[in-house]
């Protein structure tokens, strides 16, 4: 039998707004990749009757119950004694975790508030995940309930807290707990340049209904496309190798890597593999991609350095974009584009130079450049490379498309491509 799963959310910072539930997001792509049916995500905020409510509904609908949030040391935080009331337990003092919670205190030199001895309190029967990152661990029950036999799984709210719980904790167990020689296993590309629509066809039949599953996540400004398939171990381990490769081909350019792999990340491996060096000067990206490609561990073993040009002034006195060039192109066009390329490379004798000028907007923008306008060159010994692109959205969204554009470009020519030959986002 497949379980079903339903994920439970608490907190007032997400019913309001103020905060983004990206916890329930990355549960439930753990839980579809592990075999699971998500048939619910509840969200609700800190009030004892909406989250007993809550937990009633999720255990009607689901023989597993994920919840995040709920288990801090303040009177708002109501997870565990609602729990408690809903299930009929009582709530036991474990002293292992209440002694630890001290030694936190005492390490960081801080008097402990006694209210923080609120996340060593347990409904009765519950197993401990441990949470090295915080104060307040979580735990699991497994109950009898009057919609059958229920597993529960409470975890804190803070991501970073979450994440390692439900990935070294819960899944191992979830593993056992199913008692299946059963596994499913799943394989990610992630993609740039094409619609989700259009992605869609473009995998269509790739997968065949009875071998596997095919999924997709957008994330602008990329989609990642997930396909699973289970079976005992050695056969599903063939027939994910075999659906891997039908996808691989299909996918084509529009693939720049696999597994959870940023482009920033894909750009810095392609940089490596060639020993070459990259140089950036950014306008209208402010920084962005520097900042991207700096986010990647071991970066200065490929990233030399970075300017932000914003004004004309700075364009010609550091990167040396001619003066006539300017006047008779703009500093959006794609002549200043690949002289501010071809300067951030000669600067940092790198082996590519990489430039962006454009119109982030809101304002800004005229008939024959409207907001959205973007040139981009990249500058290599044997030929410099430049576009002008056409993008959208709001003033964030065309800062990252294109800081995407520019370093899959980057990617590209590493591997002996002519950028502007790709058919991404081409008019």
């Amino acid at each position: 039998m497949i379980w079903r799963a339903a994920i439970l959310s608490t907190g007032d910072e997400l019913t309001t707004g103020r905060t983004v539930d990206t916890n329930a997001g990355f549960i439930a792509d753990r839980l579809v990749a592990t075999g699971l049916d998500v048939v619910a995500v509840l969200v609700v905020g800190d009030y004892e009757e909406r989250i007993a409510w809550a937990w009633r509904e999720a255990m009607r609908h689901a023989e597993l119950v994920v919840a995040t949030g709920g288990l801090g040391p303040t009177a708002d935080d109501l997870t565990t004694e609602t729990l408690g009331r809903v299930l009929g337990r009582r709530l036991v003092a474990n002293p292992d975790v209440a002694q630890r919670i001290r030694q936190i205190f005492e390490a960081m030199g801080r008097a402990m508030p006694e209210n923080n001895l609120k996340q060593a309190q347990f409904p009765e029967g519950a197993v401990i995940l441990a949470n090295p990152l915080g104060t307040a661990p979580g735990y699991r029950l497994e109950i009898d309930s009057e919609w059958g036999r229920r597993h529960l799984v409470v975890m804190p709210g803070v991501p970073r807290e979450m994440k390692p719980m439900l990935e070294n904790e819960v899944l191992p167990w979830l593993e056992r707990a199913r008692g299946s020689n059963q596994v499913y296993l799943s394989h990610t590309f992630q993609t740039f340049g094409i619609s989700e629509s259009a992605l869609d066809e473009l995998v269509a039949g790739a997968v065949p209904e009875n071998e596997g599953r095919i999924a997709f996540r957008a994330a602008f400004p990329q989609i990642s496309v997930r396909v699973t398939v289970h079976g005992v171990p050695p056969d599903a381990a063939a027939l994910l190798a075999r659906n891997v490769e039908r996808l691989r081909e299909r996918l084509g350019e529009y693939c720049y890597g696999e597994g959870d792999t940023t482009m920033e990340a894909a750009v810095g491996e392609a940089l490596l593999r060639r020993g070459a060096t990259l140089a950036v000067a950014e306008s209208c990206t402010g920084g962005l991609i520097g900042h991207r490609l700096t986010n990647v561990a071991g970066s200065s073993r490929y990233f030399v350095s970075g300017i932000t040009a914003y004004r004309n002034e700075i364009k010609r006195a550091v990167l040396g974009v001619r003066a006539e060039t300017l006047e008779r192109h703009g500093a959006v066009s794609v002549e200043t584009a690949a002289e501010m390329a071809e300067g951030a490379r000669r600067l940092a004798a790198a082996t590519f130079g990489l430039a962006t000028t454009g119109i982030a907007g809101p304002d800004g923008g005229t008939p024959d450049k409207p907001v959205g306008t973007v040139c981009i060159a990249l500058a290599a010994a044997e030929r410099t490379y430049s576009h002008r692109y056409q993008l959208w959205g709001n003033r964030e969204w065309v800062k990252l498309l294109t800081s995407q554009v520019a370093l899959d470009w980057v990617r590209r020519c590493c591997d002996g491509a002519d950028p502007t030959a790709s058919r991404i986002l081409r008019k």
